[in-house]
């Protein structure tokens, strides 16, 4: 299949674009710069409201995971701005050219996150789990809602609520790695929060899933099935890199350096957030938990 993405030089996207080549697709990249004629790429600029609709004659499927990282920079109203129309205008000017199309994609695998649900403490969270309230509530929101034009028109639109993707390459864990190995790795607060994580493995896995699947369209949950504290994955990162891990972190430390709304969200809101529908699509997960998820991750670096 031909498979366009958008986002496809961050973290998940080069993975996926990665296993597409490996499965014997064709990923085609949504670039912002010009691009050279028989190139595999498509000229697009959100900002601008401008995309190469002809290029996306004929594609069979759409991975749109574009969007300004929540956690590069503190969240200054300017910063809030970009965050919001890097997600959800771009959704919308992808959705609205991929609907009228003479010949669409089959399908649309739009991005979303496990932030739409709100901080829930211990409760359990389903994709039938009532949304939450916030920023990232809102702004989750409004990002699926930006993809209904391609519902609306018949292409199979599907929704990757993702939770925390670990890997060493980026994301977090990339962040709180070199601390563990230092051995000054620890909880943050209390450390009862829960975290709702997701191995880059099966990440990408549950993406090709929702991508070969024709039945799978609406909010999927891209979660582990077992969602730890905060104080269980320091444990569990502790044990994986053989460093203490008992240095804990007060939340008025992350809450001064990175502003405190973005500091709430990252590290100390709670989730505990299910994959039901992916589990009911007969995915099965390579990683199930979390000491045998780092172990494996961690180990082959």
């Amino acid at each position: 299949m031909d498979i366009a993405i958008t986002g496809s030089s961050g973290l998940i996207g080069s993975a996926l674009r990665s296993e597409l080549t490996r499965s014997g697709h064709r990923p085609i990249r949504l670039v912002r710069r010009p691009v050279k004629s028989g190139s595999d790429e498509i000229f697009w600029d959100p900002a601008s409201g401008k995309i190469d609709a002809d290029s996306l004659e004929g594609v069979d499927v759409v991975v749109n995971l574009a969007g300004a990282g929540i956690g590069d920079r503190r969240w200054t109203d300017d910063y809030r701005s970009k965050i919001v129309s890097s997600r959800v205008d771009g959704t919308s000017l992808l959705a609205g050219t991929l609907a009228a199309l003479k010949a669409p994609p089959a399908a649309l695998v739009s991005g979303s996150a496990i932030g739409v649900y709100g901080s829930r403490g211990d409760e359990e969270l389903t994709e039938a789990s009532s949304l939450g309230t916030g920023f990232l509530a809102d702004l989750c929101k409004n990002w699926e809602a930006a993809a209904q034009p391609a519902a609306d028109s018949g292409i199979r639109t599907t929704f990757m609520r993702t939770g925390i993707v670990l890997s060493p390459e980026g994301g977090a864990m990339s962040k709180l790695l070199p601390l563990f190995k230092l051995g000054v790795g620890g909880k943050f607060g209390a450390g009862d929060q829960y975290m709702s994580w997701i191995s880059i493995d099966d990440m990408v896995g549950a993406v090709m899933h929702l991508i070969e699947n024709d039945t799978a369209s609406g909010a999927y949950n891209l979660t582990a099935p077992s969602p730890v504290t905060n104080e269980e994955f320091t444990k569990a990162m502790g044990e994986a890199v053989n460093r203490p891990a008992f240095l804990p972190v007060p939340t008025f430390g992350p809450r001064l350096l990175m502003g405190r709304d973005r500091a709430d969200a990252l590290l100390f809101d709670s989730a505990r957030v299910l994959p039901d529908r992916l589990l009911e699509a007969g995915y099965r997960f390579e990683h199930g938990d979390i000491n045998s998820a780092l172990a494996d991750i961690l180990g082959e670096k």
